[in-house]
C-alpha cells in the first residue's frame, strides 16, 4: 500500500498537480493476529518440554510485535531520500492505522492493543468499550518503538514452533478482504434493488 500511495503522489507532482491535501491510511489489524496464532500454539503448549516454554514465550505477543516491525518498516519507506522529495512538494505520509484494537481474549489486558502501539502518524480506531477502559486506566506514553528488539525475538521464535508468518498474515488478509466485500456488495444490491424500485 505504501508503494502504491508514492507512485499515485508522484504522479500527481510530475503532471504539476497539488498533493498538499492528498491523505491516506494503510490499515493494520492486529488483535486478529493473536486470534489466528493463538489456537495454532495451544497443541505445541500442551507438549511441554522446551518447546512449550517457547509456545509461552510468544503467545498473546505475535500481534503487537508484528505491528511494531512494520512501523519501523514504515519509517524506512517514508524515510527515504524518495519520499523525503516528495515531502518538499507538500507531500503527507501516509498514516498506519490500527484496526481491531479491542481485546478478543479475557486472558489478556483490555488495553493491550492501544496501549502498545502509540506513536506518531498512527490512527487508532479503537472501539468505544476500549476507549473507556483506556481512559479509566490506560497509561498514555509514546510505546510504539520500545521493545522492538524483543518483538524482533518473538519472530525469530515462530520458524522453531513451525510457524510461518506469511501464511498466517496471507490467511488474515484473505478473510479480511471477504469481510469487507460481503458487506459491499450486500450494500450494492440494496441500492441497485431501491434504484430499480424507483422506475417503476
Amino acid at each position: 500500500m505504501a508503494e502504491a500511495y508514492i507512485a499515485g503522489i508522484e504522479a500527481r507532482t510530475t503532471q504539476g498537480k497539488a498533493v498538499k491535501r492528498v491523505a491516506s491510511v494503510a490499515s493494520f489489524f492486529v488483535s486478529r493476529i493473536d486470534s489466528l496464532v493463538d489456537p495454532l500454539l495451544e497443541p505445541i503448549l500442551a507438549q511441554g518440554g522446551k518447546v512449550a516454554d517457547l509456545a509461552k514465550e510468544v503467545r498473546g505477543h505475535v500481534a503487537v510485535a508484528s505491528a511494531k516491525l512494520a512501523y519501523q518498516i514504515y519509517k524506512d519507506i517514508f524515510g527515504a531520500i524518495r519520499f523525503k522529495n516528495l515531502t518538499e512538494a507538500g507531500a503527507r505520509v501516509q498514516r498506519l492505522l490500527w484496526a481491531s484494537t479491542g481485546t478478543k481474549n479475557p486472558d489478556y489486558s483490555d488495553v493491550k492493543y492501544v496501549e502498545a502501539l502509540i506513536g506518531a502518524d498512527t490512527v487508532n480506531t479503537v472501539p468505544v468499550e476500549t476507549l473507556n477502559a483506556y481512559r479509566d486506566h490506560g497509561v498514555p506514553k509514546a510505546s510504539l518503538e520500545k521493545d522492538v528488539v524483543e518483538a524482533a525475538r518473538v519472530f525469530k521464535r515462530l520458524p522453531e514452533l513451525g510457524m510461518n508468518i506469511d501464511k498466517v498474515t496471507q490467511q488474515l488478509e484473505d478473510e479480511g478482504v471477504t469481510k469487507f466485500n460481503q458487506p459491499f456488495d450486500k450494500l450494492m444490491a440494496t441500492l441497485g434493488q431501491n434504484h430499480a424500485d424507483m422506475q417503476k
